[in-house]
């Protein structure tokens, strides 16, 4: 990758070999190591070892999870916050598993749309969750750096299953909660 990033440098228009430079393509190999982990990892091995049963059958909710991916077009992160609800069946998950997860999911190239799903989806079937809502907010530099360039835009996606889809007392107990009313 270092002789990859060094063919970027010079294409446009840069001087690999200045001083400034010269450790350029290790940290950029080494940073998007870090940004694709998520390749990685195994987001259902994640949760199955944080598994607990709990004679509980209420909502959970874990807010502001902080998110960060790289645009699948672009390359450029989007970065906001994400929110996951579920209504556990006597089983409940580790918190810290919930935002590992997310990582797990989130650290590819990425679109938020499906990025939520995932993270919806991964949760429903261990626990047996009667229902999982996931809300993810988030600004795109795809958006705010270049073409548009809107500063102030954020994407909001929601994945709700189960309950939090049939039912909208459930869904709007959640979106509450979060405190995400503008949905």
């Amino acid at each position: 990758m270092d002789k990859l990033i060094r063919q970027i440098l010079e294409k446009i228009g840069e001087d690999p070999d200045r001083e400034g430079l010269l450790k350029t393509p290790d940290r950029v190999a080494r940073a998007y190591a870090e940004l694709t982990r998520g390749y990685r990892e195994n987001p259902s091995g994640i949760l199955k070892d944080a598994i607990f049963h709990e004679e509980c059958n209420h909502m959970i909710i874990v807010r502001d999870i902080e998110v960060y991916s790289l645009c699948e077009h672009h390359m450029l992160p989007f970065f906001g916050t994400c929110h996951i609800g579920y209504i556990a069946q006597n089983k409940v998950y580790g918190v810290s598993k919930l935002a590992r997860l997310v990582d797990a999911y989130a650290r590819r190239l990425q679109v938020q749309e499906r990025l939520t799903q995932q993270i919806a989806s991964c949760l429903m079937d261990p626990i047996e969750a009667e229902g999982v809502g996931v809300v993810i907010e988030a600004q795109h530099l795809c958006m705010m750096m270049r073409g548009v360039s809107k500063q102030h835009s954020r994407m909001m996606t929601s994945t709700m299953l189960g309950s939090f889809r049939n039912d909208s007392a459930t869904r709007n107990e959640f979106l509450t909660l979060i405190g995400t009313q503008r949905m």
